[in-house]
Parts: C-alpha cells; sequence; structure tokens
C-alpha cells in the first residue's frame, strides 16, 4: 500500500494505492467520504479519503509513511463510511539492505547482469545494469512497492526476458546528499546487515 497527501496541491484528500499496477479499465463508486476505485474484475484498487484530515493523523505532506497506526485509522475511515473491506497491508521495509550473492551477465542484454540478491530470510532475483555491480557487495535494494523519492514505484518487471523483483540503488537515486553524478550503485560497509532497514527520505 501506498499514501499520499499534500493539502496544498490537492485538498484535504489522502490517495491510498493498494495495486502497484493500474488498471487498464477503472470505475468508481462514492460512499461517503471514500471513493472508491476498482478494476474491471471488480477488486479495489485504490481509494481516495475526501476531508482526510478529519480521520488521520498527517505527520508529512507528500508520500506518507505507512504504520500500523496508519492502517488502522484508514480501516477505521473505512468502517465509519460504511466500506465493509478489510485492509491488508505489509508493514515491512520497502529500501532494505542487500548482499548480492552472485551475478552473472544477461543472456539478451551486453549491459546488463542478473543478480541474486539476500534481503534477510528471502532472496530476489535483480537485473542491475550498474558498471560497478559485483557479488560480494552490500548493497540498498528497493523492493517491490516501494516509491523512489522521485515518486516512480517499484514493480516487478521482465527486462529483455528476464524477470527482476526491485532494484539496487544508486545514492542518486535514493536523494542521498552529495550523491555522485557518475552512473553506479551505492555500495555500503561490510556491517550493514542484509535485511534491515534503510532509511530514506522521499
Amino acid at each position: 500500500m501506498n499514501a499520499f497527501y499534500n493539502k496544498e496541491g490537492i485538498g484535504d484528500v489522502l490517495l491510498v494505492q493498494l495495486q502497484t499496477e493500474k488498471p487498464e479499465k477503472i470505475k468508481t463508486e462514492i460512499t461517503g467520504d471514500v471513493t472508491l476505485i476498482k478494476d474491471e474484475a471488480g477488486n479495489i484498487a485504490a481509494f481516495n479519503l475526501f476531508n482526510a484530515s478529519g480521520y488521520i493523523t498527517f505527520p508529512e505532506t507528500g508520500t506518507i509513511d505507512v504504520s500500523e497506526q496508519l492502517v488502522t485509522e484508514l480501516q477505521n475511515a473505512l468502517e465509519k463510511n460504511g466500506v465493509d473491506y478489510l485492509l491488508e497491508v505489509d508493514l515491512s521495509p520497502k529500501f532494505v539492505i542487500g548482499y548480492v550473492e552472485s551475478m552473472e551477465k544477461h543472456p539478451n542484454a551486453d549491459k546488463l547482469n542478473v543478480c541474486q540478491v539476500t534481503v534477510g530470510t528471502e532472496s530476489l532475483q535483480i537485473v542491475c545494469g550498474a558498471p560497478n555491480v559485483a557479488a560480494g557487495q552490500k548493497v540498498v535494494v528497493a523492493k517491490v512497492g516501494a516509491v523512489m523519492p522521485s515518486g516512480m514505484i517499484i514493480k516487478d518487471a521482465e527486462l529483455r526476458g528476464v524477470a527482476s523483483s526491485g532494484m539496487i540503488c544508486s545514492a542518486k537515486e535514493l536523494a542521498l546528499p552529495d550523491a555522485p553524478q557518475e552512473k553506479g550503485i551505492l555500495v555500503l560497509d561490510n556491517d550493514a546487515e542484509p535485511g534491515t532497514a534503510f532509511e530514506v527520505k522521499a
């Protein structure tokens, strides 16, 4: 789940995205302060909560940190507006430390590499085009569902026929201060623990 709020830009409306892929066709359903956005199958892809400050405590503007408190407040807001829908939200961090276990050349692209990256209890296959990526590195991984500082949402993808789940990030992509301009991923010190959260200011 991703949530966005900008009172000055769009008014007192919280935009909540539940699906990473935008449906080709949508239909809307208004119930009180909630506008549900559904896909062709009738699944809720997103919803807008109007008069949001009456339901939610907002510590920030822009991309809102999805916390247990936010999920509880949103669930209460849906119930108050007669929406029978249970929010099932993955609250695990979306930017994490990863360890590049292995790297192989992409079979169909000279400048791409296929990396197996451990992020704690799971391993992800990530296609990476950075010139400095190598096995044995500690890196920052944006998992599927992460919202980059640029606003881009990370999705499952297929690059030249090879599946990729997530992105190995550069300092520039993470909007870190004094990030180098040349291409290349951010390589971390060896004491970084794979699977732990990496703080990103969106």
